[in-house]
């Protein structure tokens, strides 16, 4: 099974007792994990990249051909500004990068929906998706970090809803509540069907949220689910009787660390 869904080629591991556990996934080096073919939005973060890059040359070749045309002898500076374009062309293709996760399989985990480093974990109050108070894990997305999100648990999309706000830098906890962002309901595949939250937050940089989920759509555990385009917060939202399994301070990978475990 597959977070509760029948998967075709997934295997089902048994997480055997008494052995050295990877830090990232809580299990044993290559056992409780797979990397499955995950076709669905593969290349759209590599899309979004290419239509940055397009804009960028246009502006490195309007700034070159300024400059030539102003300044005929600067050949210097327009030479800088063609460096700095190749700079900034080599970021981005770097800062767009999205590797396939090693998803664990073992039914009940909750596995984190973005790349960085876990700052908050405490409780709030979510009324749209989780009807009142619920236990929040808050991962902060630096601009090194990879982001594109990925769904924590397997289930149904009941939510897809953008809040437009302001652009709070992304490092204060507090631009959860005040920054534009989209908040994802899912009702994961698991017993008793639990509703999970994801609040993908734009920050003092990142000003673009791209969503890839529609409602009444089924995603997989580990499944693309969005791209936001530089530094920014993903906020988990998660019953009450979860069982947290992360650190405060850990840095996580998404689609593949064990945030939590549904009871």
């Amino acid at each position: 099974m597959w977070g509760g869904l029948s998967q075709p080629g997934s295997v089902q591991f048994d997480k055997p007792p008494g052995r050295n556990l990877n830090q990232t996934t809580g299990f044993p080096p290559g056992e409780g994990v797979a990397t499955l073919d995950r076709v669905k939005h593969q290349g759209r973060a590599l899309g979004a990249a290419a239509a940055m890059l397009s804009k960028a040359v246009l502006g490195v070749i309007f700034l070159t051909a300024f400059f030539s045309f102003i300044w005929p002898k600067s050949f210097l500076l327009a030479a800088l500004v063609a460096f700095v374009g190749l700079v900034f062309a080599l970021f981005t293709l770097w800062f767009f990068r999205d590797p396939n996760p090693k998803v664990p399989t073992e039914p009940g985990l909750i596995v984190a929906p973005g790349h960085g480093k876990v700052d908050v974990i405490d409780e709030s109050v979510e009324s749209t998706v989780m009807g009142g108070r619920c236990r929040r894990i808050s991962i902060f997305l630096s601009v090194f970090d990879v982001h594109v999100q990925q769904a924590p648990v397997a289930g149904a999309v009941t939510l897809v809803q953008h809040t437009p706000g302001k652009f709070l830098n992304a490092l204060q906890t507090e631009s959860a509540a005040h920054n534009e962002n989209v908040l994802i309901g899912l009702r994961a595949s698991e017993p008793g069907n639990p509703m999970i939250g994801v609040r993908l937050i734009a920050g003092l940089i990142a000003r673009r949220i791209l969503p890839w989920l529609t409602p009444a759509e089924t995603v997989k555990r580990g499944e693309r689910i969005s791209l936001i385009q530089f530094g920014s917060r993903v906020d988990l939202y998660l019953p009450m009787n979860a069982e947290i399994t992360v650190q405060l301070g850990q840095h996580v990978r998404g689609g593949e660390t064990v945030l939590a475990r549904i009871k």
